[in-house]
């Protein structure tokens, strides 16, 4: 009886509070993450978009024959986020034309708070 008394101030285990605690973490967490998600899947259409353009002839092309060429590739892979007008074209050190983009996406997760996320890409992989 004494030793059973004596194991039972030993045990230690999770309590109820603490499990709610965990659990409400992971939930955050989840949220944060499932906010996140879109964002990163458009970036990666934003940036193959632009990988795709470096196949066009782009020293040949008009500004304006870039911009509706990025449109028309937008339109096909469902890229809201960046239109054509925000893109930077230019020459660069070996005189290649470059198309690069940058964005940023602010996502709200509850209330008051939101996720802010930077976007860099480049048709020249950058």
């Amino acid at each position: 009886m004494l030793n059973s008394l004596n194991n039972r101030k030993t045990q230690g285990g999770a309590t109820l509070l603490g499990m709610l605690i965990v659990g409400a973490m992971i939930v955050f967490v989840a949220l944060i993450v499932m906010k996140m998600v879109p964002a990163y899947t458009e970036y990666f259409s934003v940036k193959q978009a632009l990988k795709a353009m470096k196949q066009d002839p782009l020293g040949t092309m008009s500004k304006k024959e870039i911009i509706d060429s990025f449109d028309r590739r937008a339109s096909t892979g469902y890229i809201d986020v960046v239109k054509g007008r925000d893109l930077n074209i230019e020459k660069n050190a070996g005189g290649d034309t470059v198309v690069s983009v940058e964005y940023q996406v602010v996502k709200p997760v509850i209330g008051n708070v939101s996720v802010l996320i930077d976007f860099s890409a480049s048709s020249d992989g950058k």
